[in-house]
């Protein structure tokens, strides 16, 4: 009782902070298209690419790595274990951190000059490496507090960095006399590093003392019981290679897709200004949007890895099911609640945070693959904590090379609508192959009625009846009239309160997912989930 009350209240705080740090983040982004431009924007999302991959190599799976093996010395208590696997990730993570920086900045004149074909992103790729072994040495930390339940300290690191980042973007863009697109590109690039550089200094303070205190807690076995150092360190590579090799493979091909994107809208007839606004409003702009309410289940699921496999070390089948099943289930649940919201409320939404561009557009032709986007994380993270790597790293492979070459043949004939496919077909294909294989080896039985067609109808209503009383109370004389923004907020929280209430009726949202849920409030009315 008291674990699944543990496990439930760093679910909420882990993705109540990530709601929190993705709205400041989109209020934010509305701030920086305001400052430089849809074209800067759509450069900027260039950079993002290549540093994507340059991540990617920097951390090499070790969140994931760190999360498993610290599990694992957790579910058989052995102290000793967790300092050895720690020294050896926080190696690990340095090693590949350097690497990628080192390999970042002497490259980037010609990823700048011959990829990119831009000079003016040399000096920001440049700025950006100096991050990459703190952002490794963090995710390493990060992947620690996750295994032991602790996530509220990384949690607050997190909060901490975006809010450093803003206020440091701010006040550079204020020293700017003549900002141009070179400087407001360096600027970025500037207040990314410095904040992430605070804040891996952060959580390094904060693992010291988590360690100090904590120390304690667990009993050292004896030294035959307690893997040695080379031990820890294979078992860390079998665990973090698969992830890293699918990692690499799927972020350069990510990276050269998004390189091909400006080159196929070019060979669709765009000008060049052009292209990188309509990149920039897709890329920037609408999926920050619509992935945006992806910060709770994206929570729940990066918490999953250690319950998993803990359960998976145990040999405990039936808990293994009981949490698959209510995953897909709620992770379904939510995701068609917010593709209907996405989808009904789309024009306001676009309009109010991006006037003058074409977010909404996206947005709304983007809203009905949310469920599947969504519910790809959550099986993805399942499958991990499963010891399925090596099936991910194929499906990531897969997906990433059906997606340059959809984009290669698309684009060119079809122009932004190219890479609209692309994603819609990746998509579905990565979460089709992800979800036949957790099925496979898990044995969890699917109920499509319950999960995607209550669910549907439940939004649906919702969506009309919203609709309605809006409709209604604008026909009221003497109504009070509130500002857009506040008007559209309310109409969006009557959804989801009308969405709740309705898949409460049709049985979309059982009692014994409610329990579930509530369960640190009392007992579980399942003896599988205890």
């Amino acid at each position: 009782m008291k674990h699944s009350r543990q496990f439930m209240l760093q679910a909420l705080l882990l993705g109540a902070v990530s709601i929190l740090l993705r709205a400041i983040g989109v209020c934010f982004q509305v701030y920086v298209v305001s400052t430089v431009g849809a074209q800067t924007i759509g450069v900027s999302a260039l950079i993002g690419s290549v540093f994507g991959f340059a991540v990617t190599l920097a951390l090499s799976g070790i969140q994931l790595g760190c999360t498993r093996l610290v599990a694992e010395r957790l579910g058989v208590k052995d102290g000793g274990g967790i300092s050895r696997t720690l020294v050896c990730c926080i190696f690990y993570a340095l090693f590949f951190g350097c690497l990628s920086a080192g390999l970042l900045f002497i490259l980037s004149g010609p990823i700048a000059l011959l990829c990119l074909k831009q000079e003016t992103v040399l000096l920001p790729l440049r700025i950006m490496a100096v991050s990459l072994p703190a952002m490794a040495l963090s995710s390493c930390i990060s992947g620690y507090f996750i295994a032991v339940r602790r996530v509220y300290k990384s949690a607050t690191v997190q909060i901490f960095e975006q809010l450093l980042r803003i206020l440091l973007t701010v006040r550079l863009f204020a020293s700017l006399s003549h900002p141009n697109m070179q400087s407001s590109l360096c600027t970025l690039a500037t207040a990314d590093t410095l904040a992430c550089l605070c804040a891996t200094a952060g959580m390094l303070v904060l693992l010291l003392h988590d360690r100090k205190k904590h120390a304690a807690d667990l009993p050292r076995l004896s030294h035959t019981a307690t893997p040695s150092y080379a031990n820890v360190a294979r078992h860390l590579l079998a665990v973090t290679l698969p992830v890293a090799v699918s990692a690499y493979a799927r972020s350069g091909l990510i990276s050269l897709e998004h390189l091909l994107i400006p080159i196929g809208l070019d060979r669709f007839g765009q000008a060049k200004e052009l292209a990188l606004a309509s990149y920039g409003a897709l890329q920037s702009m609408a999926l920050p949007v619509v992935l945006f309410p992806a910060a709770l289940p994206a929570a729940f699921a990066n918490l999953l890895v250690p319950e998993v496999t803990e359960s998976h070390v145990r040999g405990e089948i039936k808990r293994i099911r009981y949490i698959i099943q209510r995953v897909l289930s709620l992770a379904l649940l939510f995701a068609i609640g917010v593709a209907g919201i996405m989808l009904c409320f789309s024009n306001a939404l676009g309009n109010t945070l991006y006037p003058n561009s074409e977010a909404a557009k996206f947005i709304r032709l983007l809203a009905p693959l949310i469920p599947v986007m969504y519910l790809d994380s959550a099986v993805d993270a399942m499958l991990k904590g499963l010891g399925q790597q090596v099936s991910s790293m194929g499906i990531n492979i897969i997906d990433a090379s059906l997606s340059v070459i959809l984009v290669w043949l698309l684009v060119p004939m079809l122009g932004i609508y190219g890479y609209l496919v692309t994603i819609y077909v990746t998509e579905i294909v990565n979460a089709t192959l992800s979800i036949v294989r957790l099925l496979r080896v898990s044995g969890v039985k699917v109920f499509p009625g319950k999960w995607l067609l209550k669910p549907m109808a439940s939004i649906l209503l919702a969506a009309l009846l919203t609709h309605l009383l809006v409709c209604i109370s604008a026909g009221i004389p003497f109504a009070f009239t509130l500002p857009a923004e506040a008007s559209l907020v309310l109409q969006i929280l009557l959804t989801v309160a009308l969405y709740l209430i309705l898949a409460r009726l049709f049985g979309a949202l059982r009692q014994q997912e409610l329990a579930w849920l509530i369960g640190l409030f009392g007992k579980p009315k399942c003896s599988t989930c205890k």
